[in-house]
């Protein structure tokens, strides 16, 4: 890893960790001035760090945020999270792309938890630290 990729990593970890403590001004000074944050299962693109500073900001629910793991190099990182709105944990991965030190443009998918089918529960094991949901 490069002295560049500690200081992204750092930068990361700095970023979830103010979103965890809902620090606004700390959590939104990873992104460029003129960054673009799409949300592909909504269709909504924030366009400019004040824009997803205000609608991150302006969100009315109670929020939590577990990292689970960050990877990544150069430009290019992935962090994949829980975050939990109201109690309800809600599986995310956030793909950001850095240019000059800071996010240029940031997709983030959601996912709910589903639970697993009968017919596949014999094969699979429970992630660390979880169970295995039934349908």
């Amino acid at each position: 890893m490069t002295n560049s990729d500690d200081r992204t990593r750092g930068a990361l970890e700095e970023h979830w960790r103010a979103s965890e403590l809902g620090d606004i001004e700390a959590e939104h000074a990873i992104y460029a001035p003129d960054a673009i944050l799409d949300y592909p299962q909504s269709g909504e693109r924030f366009r400019g760090r004040a824009a997803i500073s205000a609608q991150r900001g302006g969100h009315p629910a109670s929020r939590h945020f577990t990292v689970l793991r960050i990877i990544g190099g150069g430009d290019q990182w992935v962090s994949q999270c829980v975050i939990t709105y109201d109690g309800v944990p809600t599986y995310s991965v956030s793909i950001m792309e850095f240019t000059d030190g800071h996010v240029a443009h940031e997709t983030q998918y959601f996912a709910e938890s589903f639970g697993a089918p009968e017919w596949r529960t014999a094969l699979a094991e429970p992630m660390p630290g979880r169970t295995i949901a039934k349908a």
